[in-house]
């Protein structure tokens, strides 16, 4: 399964539903089925889900059919598609449609949880109320890291905070933010100083009453939980979508995950 991504700026939902109809026209000849497609009109992104014996032949269809290559195609777990595109409804044209009503999706989010390295270990080993005033150092830091990059905090999860973002970019920037600013906190607190792991994937969560569910929750809070001290790691899909926005992001190999079928590709900001 691939998911593609197209970088057409001014992109219009009727010429986007033109272009996969002449897509499904042809493509049984190469072997592909393009059966779902999201458009984010604002910015000027479609991504297309199919299933195709290699990546060359998703791109010969478009090719093709309309000659609209895609900027970059990804190869994708079904989880992983889940995540990115949502289980959401479609259309009669293919375009994804947002859970419970007949509106066209207007974007992704990015998930990010924060997680304070062996948090139930620094509680026995200086008690609660020290343990606390970190917990409070590390909560003041990721709001206002969040305040800074444009998240949205979700809930506090005891030792940690699950935000989400608009923009894969700006959550970055605000792991980033948040890992520089505990390290001078170390630096001004040795005696309190403490060290936090983060991850973080992109997706079409679900959103009820103001929490977020989904695979792209799960996949964010498993990649948080097997991160190292002091590390950011992130899905696949975070790392495309921050391609160039002159993040220092690199490959970190496959990792195996918790309630995760197959092994999923994970990517770090790189120290």
């Amino acid at each position: 399964m691939f998911i593609d991504i197209h970088d057409i700026p001014g992109a219009t939902p009727e010429a986007v539903a033109q272009a996969h109809a002449l897509d499904v026209q042809i493509q049984d000849k190469f072997g592909v089925n393009y059966f779902k497609y999201w458009l984010n009109e604002k910015n000027g992104k479609v991504f297309c889900l199919c299933t195709a014996p290699t990546a060359e032949a998703a791109h010969a269809v478009h090719m093709a059919a309309h000659q609209l290559g895609a900027a970059r195609i990804m190869e994708v777990t079904p989880e992983m598609a889940d995540a990115f595109m949502g289980a959401a409804e479609i259309d009669g044209s293919g375009a994804a449609l947002l859970p419970g009503s007949g509106e066209h999706d207007t974007g992704t989010r990015t998930v990010l949880f924060t997680d304070i390295v062996g948090s139930t270990d620094m509680t026995g080993r200086l008690g609660d109320e020290a343990a606390m005033t970190i917990v409070e150092a590390h909560d003041r830091i990721v709001r206002e890291a969040l305040a800074a990059t444009g998240g949205r905090e979700v809930k506090h999860t005891g030792d940690g905070i699950m935000s989400v973002f608009h923009s894969a970019a700006s959550a970055i920037r605000c792991a980033m933010k948040i890992q520089h600013d505990i390290g001078q906190y170390a630096v001004e607190h040795p005696e309190s100083a403490f060290q936090l792991r983060i991850g973080a994937a992109s997706g079409e969560p679900v959103e009820r009453d103001r929490d977020f569910f989904g695979v792209a929750v799960q996949l964010a809070a498993r990649l948080c939980a097997h991160a190292e001290p002091q590390q950011i790691l992130m899905s696949s899909t975070v790392a495309e979508l921050c391609r160039g926005k002159s993040l220092p992001i690199t490959d970190h190999g496959v990792v195996t995950l918790k309630g995760f079928a197959e092994p999923v590709r994970a990517h770090r900001v790189a120290t």
